[in-house]
């Protein structure tokens, strides 16, 4: 508890949490708020906001519900950013305690291997991975991943290379235990909590890519997303610029709640470290 009311004393980190919780309350209350179809025709095509009550925020140009849509889509980003969130970290976690603890050629041929992702731009790699494999959630969040997984492999190399010396780690090797239950039982928990945080950054990394997939017509065609709804309203920019203009504040918002609460989760653990 006492970790959380740090958290909370941050400013940053209270702003944060604030928005994501309205995220989090957006995206579990799509369905009973919005039952049904979200895409499904609901009024009149163009239909301004506040014009009509029960369409508060309007309708596209095919006459669906611009709110409703806005809430889905709310559970799109949520989705694909923990997901590939917690693949990049997964696998980033792995390469790199496998790189550091092993050494030698292991080392060396994981590490060109990191190279070699790191020389693609994220978004290219994502774009041409899902342009090959076809659009759907599960392939978005892997394509997401891929691009992203580096980061955190490099960081849990450097950790396990300073670990994997220290005395208790001897006196694992002593008793016979075996060297991958060392690294995956013994180091990679010590070695976790400078990769987790990098979780805030992928997430909103994530978010974004998605939405700019989508933007591509390159999403999920099966799930409402920001993305998508962005670029619906760009053929009609000029005359409902809300259609473009609210699900990209829904964005702008979501990706700084994700960094503010990240920059108050460091900052939180920098004051424990300090009383410590």
């Amino acid at each position: 508890m006492s970790a959380i009311r740090r958290f909370l004393r941050v400013p940053e980190a209270m702003a944060g949490a604030f928005i994501l919780a309205l995220l989090l309350a957006m995206a579990l209350s799509a369905p009973l708020l919005f039952p049904g179809d979200p895409q499904a025709i609901a009024g009149a095509p163009l239909l301004p906001p506040f014009h009509d009550w029960s369409l508060p925020l309007g309708t596209d140009r095919l006459g669906r519900d611009v709110l409703a849509e806005l809430f889905h889509g709310a559970r799109t980003s949520l989705a694909v950013g923990l997901a590939a969130a917690a693949a990049a970290l997964l696998i980033g976690a792995v390469v790199g305690t496998l790189a550091g603890f092993a050494g030698g050629l292991v080392d060396e041929v994981l590490m060109r291997v990191t190279d070699a992702f790191q020389t693609v731009p994220g978004f290219l790699l994502a774009l041409a991975f899902v342009s090959v494999v076809g659009p759907s959630l599960g392939v978005v969040v892997a394509a997401i991943a891929l691009g992203t997984w580096t980061g955190p492999a490099r960081v849990a190399r450097a950790e396990v290379l300073s670990i994997r010396e220290r005395d208790y780690v001897a006196g694992a090797r002593v008793i016979g235990m075996h060297p991958l239950e060392i690294a995956f039982r013994e180091i990679l928990p010590n070695a976790l909590p400078p990769v987790l945080a990098l979780s805030s950054v992928i997430v909103a990394a994530a978010i974004l890519t998605e939405a700019a997939l989508s933007f591509l017509g390159l999403g999920d065609p099966n799930r409402v997303t920001w993305g998508g709804m962005i670029a619906e309203g760009r053929t009609v920019l000029r005359t409902a610029p809300f259609l473009s203009i609210v699900p990209g504040i829904a964005l702008v918002l979501t990706v700084l709640g994700v960094y503010l609460a990240g920059e108050g989760v460091v900052e939180t653990t920098a004051t424990r470290r300090d009383l410590s």
